[in-house]
């Protein structure tokens, strides 16, 4: 017991890995309730893609099951909207994140469920935790391209979703955009970048207590 002990300190101490806020109950049930939603998501999108090569009678019953699907789904979306409004705090950060331009129910409860860091890390420190932080690719004298990695694929999967809809409707994310678009960068990087830029402007609006506004976005 005191080897294992022994371990696990120097292991801390060479490794120093990130704190992570413990899960209670609550955040777990969230968390099964939006991995449900997605299921549900993607079974409908798969039947869909049946019923397009389906003969007439199996289109009905295909048909039969998607609209049993949407229901399922309608019922994940109400226990999402009572999960939230049950919690106060949860109530008031999934305000202030839905105050943001193309921040939608969706993405705010994934961003609660999957990353309640969120407001309490410094904007690398977020960055990173997500996977949205440029790594070195160096060995020696070479000097690779930099590339995120690791960290946690739902939340960059809900705000590459998010993005794309924010370098049309988000002013702040659209300038940022076009101004790395038109100093050469490829797109797929200049998402990446955005990516990053609205998870930092986010956490200093929950840190902040703040709701949008597009001074304080500027500042952030």
């Amino acid at each position: 017991m005191r080897q294992s002990t022994s371990v696990l300190s120097f292991y801390g101490e060479a490794v120093k890995p990130e704190p992570r806020l413990l899960a209670d109950d609550s955040l777990e049930e969230l968390r099964a309730i939006l991995n449900r939603r997605r299921q549900l998501v993607e079974m409908i999108t798969a039947e869909k893609n049946r019923q397009i090569l389906a003969p007439q009678k199996i289109r009905r019953q295909i048909q039969t099951h998607i609209d049993w699907l949407k229901k399922r789904l309608q019922q994940s979306d109400d226990d999402l909207h009572k999960h939230i409004e049950n919690c106060p705090v949860w109530k008031a950060k999934d305000e202030i994140l839905k105050s943001t331009p193309s921040i939608g129910p969706v993405t705010s409860m994934t961003l609660l469920a999957m990353l309640p860091e969120l407001g309490t890390l410094s904007r690398e420190k977020i960055t990173a935790l997500v996977g949205l932080a440029p790594m070195n690719c160096d060995s020696g004298k070479y000097h690779g391209r930099r590339r995120i990695q690791g960290g946690r694929a739902d939340v960059r999967q809900v705000l590459y979703m998010c993005i794309l809809s924010a370098i049309r409707f988000n002013p702040i994310i659209r300038t940022f955009y076009d101004r790395l678009i038109i100093a050469g960068k490829h797109r797929k990087v200049a998402i990446v970048a955005c990516m990053r830029k609205m998870l930092t402007i986010l956490n200093a609006m929950v840190k902040s207590h703040k709701k949008w506004t597009i001074e304080y976005a500027k500042e952030c």
